[in-house]
């Protein structure tokens, strides 16, 4: 008998939610994960968001902070210190199926997990852990990450916060932009530069209590995007602070950008989640709605509308299971995470869009998750590494030239 003759095709009917089968792919564990945090978010925030989005606000954050931190979403990957010590992929399905809900959810568990926990856990002190890590894992503590500024966002490295000696201590002065979790924070980790013992400029990593006198975080208002989600900008007016204050494993742009690498894993998963919520919407719309005296699926036009967006889903959701493989081997580089970030934002932007045109004039209404998902996604695009950037990273990878100046 040959090998084609051998091979008989699936008699399991098909899934157009999971038309790949990539569910076979997942563990027991990581089906179980998924879907503690579907249930919560379904009965936690899909209930609301509408309302919060059009208020632009997210009422009961310190409330969420603590439930998300019982479900172990909160620094969910790293281990010791109250947290889960899950695998890279269970947490991207975490990701996705917050961004599912909102993208602003999933912006307050990234920002706490992948940044400021991400930031102590890797380069602080064992007092700096054992001080903040516990609290900040079970939502009691939220964090923030200060590194962007109102004029150094795609290069840090220009950045004019700065900290300078006096004695032992250190002096914070400057002001950063765009910080989620900003105003609600207990902890901030601020990046600034130094004049190093040499002589020489550097960046180093400060972990800051956002009680500590001259901080302030006066949260952004009149956002167009990212409505349920709280956005502060930073300002450090002569922060007094110790000289423990400093992450002692961080110098350079090194620490930052690994953190922020560590957000963007689960940006390529969140985005699927936002893409798959509005796919949903418009296929489910598409067999109700009723024109020309029948359901708007059964038009071709539509129909191929709907075939494209679950190939570009559907892939995405790929492309972030290997990412997240590679995270869980130890053999991912900040490339393969630029690329997943750029392809999956984008594919989620246009799977939005196009989800709209399905829905037409009610594609517009916050009856429906579609317009909220792409207001939101505009903003997903751009932080964490802008289109551009990740277009030079792979650039420079792929040329061995450098074309960023």
């Amino acid at each position: 008998m040959s090998t084609t003759e051998s091979v008989k095709p699936s008699r399991q009917p098909f899934d157009p939610g999971d038309p790949l089968g990539i569910d076979d792919l997942l563990e027991p564990e990581d089906l179980a994960i998924r879907g503690t945090v579907r249930a919560w978010a379904a009965d936690r925030v899909l209930p609301h968001i509408a309302e919060w989005y059009e208020n632009g606000e997210l009422p009961g954050i310190r409330e969420l902070a603590r439930e998300l931190g019982s479900l172990g979403a909160l620094g969910m990957s790293l281990q010791g210190y109250g947290c889960a010590g899950a695998s890279a992929v269970q947490y991207g399905l975490a990701c996705l199926e917050l961004e599912a809900a909102d993208s602003g959810i999933r912006s307050l568990v990234s920002v706490q997990g992948s940044l400021a926990m991400y930031a102590i856990h890797r380069f602080g002190s064992e007092e700096q852990k054992q001080r903040w890590l516990p609290g900040m894992a079970a939502g009691e503590t939220i964090g923030c990450f200060g590194l962007t500024e109102p004029d150094h966002g795609s290069d840090p490295a220009g950045m004019r916060t700065y900290a300078e000696r006096d004695g032992s201590d250190w002096i914070l002065t400057g002001r950063k932009m765009w910080i989620t979790n900003g105003s609600v924070a207990g902890v901030a980790v601020v990046w600034a530069q130094t004049e190093e013992a040499g002589g020489g400029p550097g960046i180093r990593g400060f972990v800051v209590p956002t009680d500590s006198p001259g901080f302030s975080a006066p949260e952004i208002r009149h956002k167009w995007s990212l409505r349920a989600s709280v956005t502060s900008e930073l300002v450090l007016d002569g922060v007094r602070l110790p000289a423990d204050a400093v992450l002692p494993g961080a110098t350079g742009l090194r620490g930052p950008l690994s953190c922020l690498s560590h957000a963007r894993y689960g940006i390529v998963w969140g985005a699927m989640g936002a893409a798959r919520a509005s796919f949903e919407a418009a296929l489910d719309y598409a067999k109700s709605r009723e024109q020309f005296g029948r359901p708007i699926g059964g038009f071709q036009l539509t129909q191929a509308k709907l075939a494209d967006m679950a190939l570009e889903l559907h892939k995405g959701i790929l492309l972030a299971h290997h990412l997240g493989r590679r995270m869980d081997a130890g053999r991912i580089r900040p490339e393969q995470v630029s690329f997943g970030k750029l392809n999956n934002v984008r594919e989620a932007i246009e799977i939005c869009r196009t989800s709209r045109t399905i829905l037409g004039a009610n594609g517009i209404s916050l009856e429906y998750p579609v317009m909220r998902h792409a207001t939101n996604l505009e903003s997903v695009l751009t932080y964490e590494g802008t289109v551009e950037m990740h277009q030079l990273v792979l650039g420079k990878a792929l040329t061995g030239l450098d074309a960023f100046r």
